[in-house]
């Protein structure tokens, strides 16, 4: 029996591992994709991670998982179906392949992937000018022209924080009328290199010397097309949590994201979640990380306790 299994190797699943091993605790690390890293590989650099500032994502994902292969973690390669509570107060995993991991506690870690926008080029450039995190790389397009995809708060707020670094930012939304807060509204016309692009939809991605170079937009009124000349363009149609497998055995928001503050404590004793698939207000490498080392916390209490 393993003392924590823990589903998912991101950021916030390879701390976790981390943090257990050195707890002396029996560990099993479950990866549905076959490699380590979530979201983080697909980023070409990471510049806002204390201490490797500018390093490739995918270098970054060997990094942790080396890390915690050091402390020698088990891994394996399978996807989570359910999880069963036992009368004793343990769990069992079931894995796609039928396959049964019996353990003490688990840490949820299987992160949120970003709704794309489907349209020739994204995914080609992503990482070269398609980004799904303004926070992330907005800083690396200061003084330059960038497009954002969306209305709602996300895309409201990214096109504000980008508005600080960027020369122009080209707000893109399908209706005449945005859907977020109308605080944020105000504030983005107010905002004199915020560019209100309504009724429109982008159509690709185009790039050259393998960096974007523009969006192709369509008024969907109109049907006019036209290229937009820019360095970036920010994805910001909402996140989906991957929690499908834990529904209605932990508490979730009405969005999928598994309720646990900061300690990652959910609704079902033993049960533990860290990084981008639990309640929080700010989705970064650091922040998961920092999941895992608390979730790690909270679980050693609980099997103490």
């Amino acid at each position: 029996m393993y003392d924590v299994v823990i589903i998912g190797s991101g950021p916030a699943g390879l701390s976790a591992a981390v943090y257990a091993r050195r707890a002396k605790l029996r560990t099993l690390v479950i990866e549905k994709v076959g490699y380590s890293g979530g979201q983080i590989v697909n980023t070409s650099d990471v510049d806002n991670y204390l201490g490797l500032q500018g390093i490739d994502g995918f270098e970054m994902a060997m990094k942790f998982r080396n890390h915690a292969e050091h402390f020698e973690a088990e891994f394996i390669d399978d996807e989570v179906v359910k999880i069963d509570e036992k009368d004793d107060k343990t769990y069992d995993v079931i894995l796609k392949t039928e396959n049964i991991i019996h353990t003490r506690s688990v840490i949820v870690a299987t992160g949120a992937t970003h709704n794309m926008l489907n349209v020739p080029g994204e995914a080609e450039y992503t990482g070269k000018g398609v980004s799904y995190c303004a926070t992330c790389d907005g800083a690396f397009y200061r003084g330059r022209e960038v497009a954002v995809g969306g209305g709602g708060d996300v895309a409201l707020e990214d096109a504000l924080y980008l508005s600080n670094m960027a020369a122009k930012v080209y707000l893109i939304h399908r209706r005449n009328e945005l859907r977020g807060a109308k605080n944020l509204q105000e504030k983005v016309f107010a905002t004199d290199n915020i560019e209100f692009i309504k009724d429109s939809v982008v159509t690709s991605v185009k790039g050259v010397d393998g960096m974007v170079s523009a969006v192709g937009v369509k008024n969907l009124k109109t049907e006019d097309m036209k290229d937009i000349a820019v360095a970036g363009v920010f994805v910001a149609i909402g996140m989906k949590p991957v929690s499908d497998f834990v529904k209605g055995f932990v508490d979730m928001d009405s969005f999928g994201y598994i309720i646990a503050s900061e300690e990652g404590i959910t609704s079902k004793e033993g049960i533990f979640v860290a990084g981008d698939v639990r309640t929080k207000n700010l989705r970064q490498v650091i922040t998961a990380v920092s999941d895992g080392a608390n979730a790690v916390a909270s679980l050693e209490r609980y099997l103490r306790s």
